[in-house]
This record gives C-alpha cells, sequence and structure tokens, in this order.
C-alpha cells in the first residue's frame, strides 16, 4: 500500500513539473510575481508538546504578468520545511498520501478583517491533496465572476468560484501544497497565500529553559520561478516548557519540591476525620501551573457571549489569522473522498483540551485513594473554581474521547465541603487521574489544586497496610509512559492520531508516608547488680476518653551494658499489650541477665501513647531507692513521634 502511494504521488509530480514546465513562461512573462513571508503571531509552545501549533505563515504577493481570460491557471508546489518534524494530523485518505489538517488558503475566505473578492468567498476545499490544481485536480481557468474579473473559475468560460483552501501532504519534517494555483495580481491588489494548522514536535528543540528555543520554518517553490520569495525563513514559534507541578500540604497550605504534608499511621482505621464522616484522610494538594498563561488550553476557544462548547467543538474556528488560544486551530471539515469519516476529516480540531495527570505509585495493599473530581482553591473544603474561572475536571481515562456532548467524567464518592472526590482504580500499586482543562484566563499563569485523601483499615498487628513512602508523578496527558501510545510513534502523524500528546517529563516524588505506630520509651537506668532489681511497667493509653482508636502491640527490649567491654544482653519482646492495660516485669527476667546488668534500655512498643515507669529497689523490696517515667523519645531512623495528642 506505501508503495502504491508513492508510485501515484511519483506520478503526480511528473504531471506536475510537465504542466508548470510549458506554463511557467506565460506565467512570468520576464515579470515574476514577488513574494514576501511574515509569521503574523509567533506563540510561545509546550516543549513537552509532540503536536504543538506554530504561527501562520502568510506570503504576501504583488505583481507579475496578467493571465489571459479563459486560460487555465498554472500552478506550482509550495513547502515549508520545519527544523522539527511536522505531527499535523493525517488523515489517511486513500490514494492521496499523507494528506493533513495543515492547510493553505488562498486570499483570506472568510475573513472578517479583510476586505476583497476573495476575503468574500466561502471556503472550499480541493479534494486532491496530491495534484491540488493540477492535471487531474481542482483544475482552475481565469474568469469573470460579475464585476470581479480576472479570478479562479472551476472551468474556461464558467462563474463557478475556484477552490481557494489546499491540503498539505507532510512527510518528516516538511509539508508540501502541491498544486497551487498561481494567479499573479498584476498591477493592481496582491495575493495572500496563509499556511496554518501546522503543528509541530516542540519536545525535539532544544530550550525550554531561561532562554528559550525556537521552531523555524522555510518556505520554497517548485518550479523556482514561479515567483520570488523574500525571507524565505521565518520564526514560527519559541519553545519553552509548559508546566511546573508542585505538593501542597492540606494542613499547612506551603508548596515546596517534597510534601509535608499529613503522614497517616498505620494502626489508624479508615482515617476519616469528623467533618468527612469517614470518608477519607486528607494527605496533599497536587498542583499543576502555567509557566505562561497559555500553557493549559480548552478543546475549543471559549469567546463570551458566544455559544462554542469546548468539549464538542459545536461551532468551527474558521476565521483566518485569528488566535483561538484552544487545542485546535483553523477548524474546517475537508471531506475529500475517500475518507473514513467525516469527523475524522475535521482539520485543525483538537480530540481533547489541555490534560493533567497524576500518576500515583508505591501504594499499599488495602489503601484507598480519592482525589478530587475538580480543581479547588487550595483548602479541603475549599470554594469550587466555577466555569467563569479556570477549571478542570476528573476523566474516567486519559484517552477518553471528546464527544457525544460531552466528555465521560469521574463518577464522585463523596463530597468534603464543596470539592467531591472520587475514587482512582489502583492496579499492583499504581493508580492514574487525569483532569482535562474546561476553562481558563490566558491572560496570566493559572495553578490547579486537587485534593488526594486516602481511606484505609489498619492493623499493627497484621503489619497492614505496609508502611512507607507513597509517590507522585505530575504531568501533561496523555503521554506514552501509560500505554496511550508508542513512544517510537510519538512524533510520526501517520501511526499516531491523537491530540495533543505529550512526552513525560516527570519525576516521581513523596507525597505521604504511612508510618508504623510506635512509641519510643527510654528507661536511662536499670540495674540488677547483686541486691538489686530494678522493676519495669509499661501502660497502653490507647484506650482515653478523647476518641483515640484503642491499639494493640509489643513492645520490643532493648538493652545496653553501661560501661566498657560489657556484653549486650539479647533484645527480648514482651507480650501483646492491648489498649488500657499495663505490662509489668522485672529487669533480671526480661534481660536474662541476673545479676549482671547496669545500663539502659529502649522499649519501641508497636502502638501509639506508650507510657513507661521503672523503680529500682533493694531485694525484697524493702527500700525503693529511685523511681522515674520513661522519656517518649524520638524514632532516630525515621524522626517519627507519635506522642502527639498530649495523652
Amino acid at each position: 500500500m506505501a508503495d502504491f502511494r508513492r508510485w501515484i504521488t511519483a506520478l503526480a509530480l511528473v504531471a506536475l513539473f510537465v504542466g508548470l514546465a510549458s506554463a511557467q513562461g506565460g506565467l512570468n512573462g520576464g515579470s515574476t510575481m514577488a513574494c514576501s513571508t511574515t509569521t503574523t503571531v509567533t506563540p510561545t509552545v509546550r516543549s513537552e508538546g509532540f503536536t504543538e501549533q506554530v504561527g501562520d505563515v502568510v506570503l504576501s504577493c504583488t505583481g507579475g504578468n496578467p493571465i489571459p481570460f479563459g486560460s487555465q491557471i498554472p500552478t506550482a508546489n509550495i513547502t515549508i520545511f520545519l527544523n522539527t518534524a511536522v505531527t499535523s494530523r493525517v488523515f489517511g485518505i486513500s490514494g492521496q498520501g499523507n494528506a493533513s489538517e495543515a492547510l493553505l488558503l488562498i486570499d483570506e475566505p472568510g475573513s472578517t478583517t479583510v476586505t476583497g473578492y476573495g476575503a468574500t468567498l466561502p471556503q472550499m476545499v480541493c479534494t486532491t491533496p496530491i495534484v491540488g490544481a493540477g492535471a487531474g485536480g481542482c483544475t482552475e481557468f481565469v474568469g469573470n465572476i460579475g464585476a470581479n474579473t480576472g479570478v479562479p473559475v472551476t472551468s474556461s468560460g464558467g462563474t463557478t468560484p475556484g477552490s481557494n483552501v489546499f491540503m498539505g501532504v507532510v512527510s518528516g519534517n516538511s509539508v508540501t501544497f502541491f498544486g497551487v494555483p498561481i494567479l499573479p495580481p498584476s498591477t493592481t491588489g496582491s495575493r495572500i497565500y496563509r499556511i496554518t494548522n501546522i503543528r509541530a514536535n516542540a519536545n525535539g528543540i532544544s530550550g525550554g529553559g531561561p532562554t528559550p528555543g525556537s521552531i523555524t520554518g522555510s518556505v520554497s517553490i517548485s518550479p523556482a520561478n514561479a515567483f520570488t520569495i523574500n525571507q524565505p525563513l521565518n520564526t514560527l514559534a519559541f519553545v519553552q516548557a509548559g508546566l511546573s507541578t508542585s505538593l501542597r500540604s492540606s494542613s499547612d497550605g506551603s508548596f515546596s519540591s517534597s510534601s509535608s504534608a499529613q503522614q497517616p499511621a498505620q494502626c489508624l482505621t479508615n482515617n476519616g476525620n469528623g467533618s468527612n464522616n469517614g470518608n477519607g484522610f486528607p494527605v496533599a494538594f497536587l498542583r499543576f501551573g502555567e509557566n505562561f498563561p497559555t500553557a493549559f488550553k480548552t478543546r475549543m476557544a471559549i469567546i463570551p457571549g458566544g455559544n462554542q462548547d469546548p468539549i464538542t467543538a459545536s461551532t468551527k474556528q474558521n476565521i483566518p489569522g485569528q488566535v483561538y488560544n484552544s487545542e485546535s486551530g483553523f477548524t474546517l471539515s475537508v471531506n475529500p473522498p475517500g475518507a473514513a469519516a467525516s469527523t475524522s476529516a475535521t482539520a485543525g480540531l483538537a480530540d481533547w483540551g489541555t490534560r493533567l495527570k497524576a500518576v500515583f505509585t508505591n501504594i499499599p495493599s488495602g489503601v484507598s485513594v480519592f482525589v478530587s473530581t475538580i480543581n479547588g482553591t487550595g483548602t479541603t473544603s475549599g470554594a469550587v473554581q466555577g466555569t467563569g474561572n479556570p477549571y478542570a475536571q476528573l476523566l474516567i481515562s486519559e484517552t477518553v474521547p471528546d464527544a457525544n456532548g460531552s466528555v465521560a467524567l469521574a463518577s464522585a464518592a463523596f463530597t468534603d465541603g464543596t470539592l467531591p472526590y472520587a475514587q482512582v482504580t489502583i492496579v499492583n500499586g499504581t493508580g492514574v487521574a487525569v483532569w482535562e482543562v474546561i476553562s481558563n484566563n490566558y491572560n496570566t499563569n493559572q495553578n490547579f489544586d486537587f485534593g488526594v485523601k486516602l481511606n484505609y483499615t489498619g492493623n499493627a498487628g497484621a503489619g497492614t497496610p505496609a508502611p512507607g513512602p507513597m509517590s507522585v508523578s505530575q504531568s501533561y496527558a496523555p503521554t506514552a509512559t501509560q500505554g496511550a501510545f508508542s513512544a517510537s510513534n510519538a512524533t510520526d502523524p501517520t501511526k499516531v492520531n491523537m491530540i495533543p500528546r505529550f512526552a513525560d517529563t516527570s519525576t516521581a516524588r513523596t507525597f505521604t508516608t504511612i508510618n508504623i505506630c510506635q512509641t519510643v520509651l527510654l528507661f536511662p537506668y536499670v540495674t540488677t547488680l547483686t541486691g538489686f532489681e530494678t522493676g519495669l511497667a509499661i501502660a497502653n493509653t490507647t484506650q482515653d476518653p478523647f476518641g483515640t482508636t484503642p491499639q494493640t502491640g509489643s513492645c520490643t527490649l532493648n538493652w545496653y551494658q553501661a560501661g566498657t567491654g560489657g556484653t549486650n544482653p539479647a533484645v527480648t519482646t514482651t507480650p501483646a499489650i492491648p489498649g488500657g492495660t499495663v505490662y509489668g516485669t522485672l529487669a533480671s527476667a526480661a534481660t536474662n541477665a541476673g545479676a549482671n546488668f547496669t545500663g539502659y534500655m529502649f522499649a519501641i512498643c508497636n502502638f501509639q501513647f506508650g507510657h513507661g515507669y521503672a523503680a529500682v529497689t533493694d531485694i525484697g523490696a524493702r527500700g525503693v531507692l529511685t523511681s522515674y517515667l520513661a522519656l517518649v523519645n524520638v524514632n532516630r531512623a525515621t524522626g517519627a513521634i507519635s506522642e502527639t495528642d498530649g495523652n
């Protein structure tokens, strides 16, 4: 099939060049039409993007000798070469090669800002992209329509306007518009060729830091004497990283490169507090931030007072030269013969608005993760950002299409204040949440904050859920990381037909950690020397009048001999100590050291709010030499201390 397409394209090119060779002398007549190229708006595009929209290239042409009335208009091929891959959508039209959404418009048809005959015409698509208006294509002639003389028509002596929209054929770093009719404006007026809907791989451009990179494009004409080009090389876009991410604590509101969020404990159950009715323990807010104001875009432009739907693209963005600041460009239904469906042949139309992705990893078995279905103002029960403000919604998947009047959204499981939450599906410790931008303010950088909550049933005795850090990676979506498309084909529009799509530039960071429920008690003086004994007591005070969840766990007793040269007794473990009980023992029995120990002991208890007491006596308890309360210590390995509620 690929060989057949190349053969057809080659034949078409031969026909074009034969026709051009015989026609260009009459076209030029010793006085060649001259064109100047400009990029009317040079946008900043995202270095993460594979399908970024570059600025339109406009050729403004003057001069040249007129072509006689009734003559066939000669054609030329106009090619623009980029310094990176062209990724405009390829439609897969039978017999038309890599015909794409990149369009060349002649004389600004449908414009509301340009005067002249061409601007009054509807947008008429030539449906033979590989030959254009050449032989076997949408041939054009010089005709008269009313008071308009010397204008393109579809037949010699006819009055039907000729095609004024031509589809580009993509090949690597270039896109070619075959068979473009070259009708010089002669001594009056000008002819305008606008090239739009070129998408490019910005991820292949160096830069994106403090000094942006750039995407450039060079325009060429074949045959070379069709017209002259002034300034063929243009900067089409500046490239800069579009996304910044951070974690916000659900408690203190601070932002940093690592989370300062609340730390859930293994021994607690459900981790819901009173205000949430047991629906989850808030651990963090995920922040997605713009590095420039148009880094987040809706699918279609939202025009105040207009009826455009950013999800369904119910109306078109079809005014030449208009900047829409949306993921879609200049939208036009091209509908050539052989197109799979009309929806697959809508030039310029993106599949969705900007999508933001969080990938959760290292989620222990038994832990449920919930995220807010919309962005909030940064507090657990903060006000919802309405549709008139920056606003995003949680989707059911990374690649669910925007179609049929709405996009499939994730269903909320509960609401915390005004912020609804939905559960993230976790498979083998990994889960993905994706939100789509529904509205945005394009005048300033925006931040989108999404809440994260956990829910689980803790069982410290069983060691569940497993303690340790949980991570999140934040990026644009879709990316190849979760299999939305093949990374090796990311820049090939003939193999990946998904707009927009992005490179995964994320780095995993810890958003919360499940800590073991422990109390570390230091008994600073313990002795069993001859004639003396130390009595030890450890109280599990998790049964109290303050609503603490009762916990049961054992304690490991770690003995350290005073002085030098002594041997530390082996670590011993107590029986399980239920909440509301006190465990008591003698040091001589616990150490199995008899009268041979003097030193200190750390008791590491697998429950919160443990307290200890020691009494040093002579044998027979005829007199108590000293007694003291054990010191509650920080776990020096983790930095955690469980004694937080003061009981």
